[in-house]
């Protein structure tokens, strides 16, 4: 699988080259705006310095997009027109209507177009053969450290909300939501409740937001998003998942599974959050050859935006 990738000064790039080499894929090319960032990437991973976007994904069998949210949306668009199939970064675009144009673009040409949301993939593997009966409650927790770990990595563009369309929730939330209108299984989400933070870091951006959602058969999901963890390397994930015949637990490293009527936990090893993208580049490997959809879509990535966007317009409610 030879694996273009565009906006590598992103500081998911080298995460995503990792994934693509675990999962036996070759770097073919690499593009940024910034030239130097460019050089950095390929002298770390390989791969040709390509003069253009356009000059990168010829030949690529597939295209990582990465970059500011306008740019990934603009850049994702122009993969699929060139042909190329796509594996975009998030959040893509600045609101949900963003993604249309991908969408259609992809239908149109009947491309494969990927979004990287993972962690849903690595619980369905604990899930898998467990019913759980009617869901209760999901609570979902992403609390990374400050945002000052953007301007280190030449990323202060984060802090903009102009530019990101927003803090916590846009960036790390959409996990969270993504993953409730997984356990939702296409039922209708809706916000009920959001609250947001600055106390912290006093950024233009939230510091932390909490999202109360609510599924059409009285399902809810409370998600969690942060940059108040006191740790520029260290952060907080969990995931829970309570229905009325089994409780799981994702503690980031394994899955408590515990069922009504036994009186053992189980537990499942899983990778912990930031090496689920190894198994989400080999499950798009996988799906690509194979020519099944994405586990994660396009469409689905704008149901959880089209959320995010909505939790955003009750602040001024």
């Amino acid at each position: 699988m030879k694996v273009a990738f565009l906006g590598v000064g992103h500081w998911h790039a080298a995460m995503h080259a990792d994934a693509a080499r675990l999962a036996g894929g070759r770097i073919l090319a690499a593009w940024d705006d910034e030239a130097a960032a460019t050089r950095r990437f390929v002298e770390r991973f390989g791969g040709a310095v390509a003069a253009s976007p356009e000059a990168a994904v010829a030949g690529a069998d597939l295209v990582v997009v990465m970059g500011r949210p306008a740019q990934i949306a603009a850049r994702g668009l122009a993969v699929l027109e060139a042909g190329r199939p796509l594996l975009c970064e998030k959040p893509i675009g600045l609101q949900a209507g963003d993604v249309d144009a991908l969408i259609d673009a992809a239908a149109r040409r009947g491309l494969f177009a990927a979004v990287a949301l993972p962690h849903a993939l690595a619980m369905d593997g604990a899930r898998a053969g467990l019913a759980t009966g009617p869901l209760s409650h999901s609570h979902f927790a992403l609390i990374n450290g400050p945002p000052q770990r953007y301007v280190d990595d030449g990323v202060g563009w984060m802090l903009d909300p102009a530019i990101s369309g927003g803090g916590a929730l846009r960036n790390l939330g959409i996990h969270g939501i993504h993953a409730f209108l997984w356990l939702a299984g296409g039922a209708d989400v809706r916000v009920e409740h959001a609250a947001f933070g600055r106390a912290v870091h006093d950024a233009p951006i939230e510091d932390y937001a909490c999202v109360t959602l609510r599924a059409a058969d009285g399902a809810i999901g409370i998600v969690e998003a942060g940059y108040c963890f006191a740790s520029m390397t260290r952060g907080l994930f969990s995931w829970r998942i309570a229905g009325r015949d089994a409780t799981l637990v994702d503690s980031g490293e394994t899955v408590e599974i515990t069922r009504r009527g036994e009186t053992a936990t189980r537990r499942v090893d899983v990778l912990p959050p930031g090496r689920r993208y190894e198994a989400m580049m080999a499950d798009v490997f996988a799906r690509l050859s194979d020519g099944r959809p994405p586990a994660v879509t396009l469409g689905d990535a704008r149901l959880a935006i089209a959320l995010i966007d909505e939790a955003y317009a009750m602040r001024g409610r």
